[in-house]
């Protein structure tokens, strides 16, 4: 069957045409209307908890900012899976942000371990704070080298040890069934070459595993053992502060880039605020929290000189263990160098 594009003439008229730039215009499919912007942002902290009231102070901040049909959805509670899972997550574009404690975040950026994996190492807020804000610029740097904003800095109280039974000393511990994150394989080999038994879970498996016995010790904040109600179960809590809890409200450079400069100076803005207020609340929330539980039957052991300082012996051991795998031994020095240095020029 012959068609118009058969005949010869017509075909070399044609190729002419093109090659001449003067061919007929392509069929274009009709331009998409641009979507409004929409953050997702993923959290293990409860729903209604002054966190969760933060985050959603900065979603209207930044609505207004953005202008209409901007969306900002808090999803609480781990409901999108384990802070590891969350920053999975953000990778691949189910969630534009999260509110991360530093199990989180090193899955993004490996040196933020160096904030919360040196046990005994911060002795008051004022330490963190110092040592946070010096290494923050440098932080965020390379948060950025990796596709991530950082929006502000919080933290969620001091880690203690919560327990079945009463346990005061390091050996009293062994034996023991220890909460752990699945995400830390490095801390896991450590504990285990110690003599303690981790269990690696994600934190929406603690109070199950608690209750059938499955675990019997939880290294957690007051907070999050109150609102979890782990303490109805783990009655023994050892009072040191093994550790803070620092975290960081992130959203991926993808979303960031593609809001307008309002809505990035009213997130940057807002993320600053929120990490102020949560920092300020989990502070007062550690002596608030003990109370609350003490009065519902939780017992709180305090160490004697003699029993805190084997604490300290345990914390010195598993420094260099700790230097280049759970933390960056550049970063490990840069830490231990701010705190001498903060230390001696208040004479401590």
């Amino acid at each position: 069957m012959t068609t118009p594009d058969s005949i010869p003439g017509r075909r070399s008229a044609l190729a002419g045409l093109s090659a001449l730039g003067l061919g007929l215009p392509a069929l274009a499919p009709p331009a998409l209307a641009q979507r409004p912007p929409a953050l997702r942002v993923g959290t293990l902290v409860p729903r209604n908890s002054l966190y969760h009231q933060s985050l959603m102070e900065l979603g209207e901040a930044w609505r207004a900012a953005q202008g209409s049909g901007a969306r900002f959805t808090v999803f609480t509670d781990g409901s999108q899976g384990g802070e590891a899972e969350m920053a999975r997550r953000m990778r691949i574009g189910q969630l534009q942000g999260a509110l991360m404690s530093v199990v989180g975040l090193r899955e993004i950026e490996p040196t933020v371990a160096a904030m919360q994996s040196l046990p005994l190492l911060f002795r008051t807020w004022e330490e963190v704070d110092h040592v946070r804000e010096k290494m923050r610029p440098s932080l965020e740097a390379r948060f950025a080298e990796r596709g991530f904003i950082v929006l502000g800095w919080g933290d969620a109280g001091w880690v203690r040890f919560f327990s079945r039974q009463r346990a005061l000393r390091p050996g009293d511990f062994r034996g023991m069934k220890f909460f752990a994150w699945g995400s830390e394989p490095e801390q896991q080999e450590i504990m285990k070459s110690l003599g303690y038994t981790p269990v690696p879970l994600e934190t929406a498996d603690i109070l199950p595993a608690m209750q059938t016995g499955m675990i019997e010790v939880v290294p957690s904040t007051p907070y999050f053992a109150l609102a979890s109600q782990v303490f109805n179960t783990a009655q023994h809590m050892l009072e040191i502060n093994w550790a803070p809890i620092v975290g960081a409200l992130v959203i991926t450079k993808k979303a960031w880039d593609e809001m307008s400069p309002a809505g990035q100076q009213a997130l940057r803005a807002g993320g600053e605020r929120a990490g102020v207020q949560m920092r300020a609340q989990a502070r007062r929330e550690v002596d608030e929290a003990v109370q609350a539980m003490q009065k519902r039957g939780l017992n709180v052991h305090r160490p004697t000189p003699e029993q805190l300082r084997e604490w300290e012996q345990l914390a010195e051991a598993l420094y260099p263990r700790i230097r280049g795998t759970m933390v960056p031994a550049a970063t490990f020095d840069e830490v231990f160098a701010h705190l001498r240095t903060f230390r001696a020029t208040r004479g401590r």
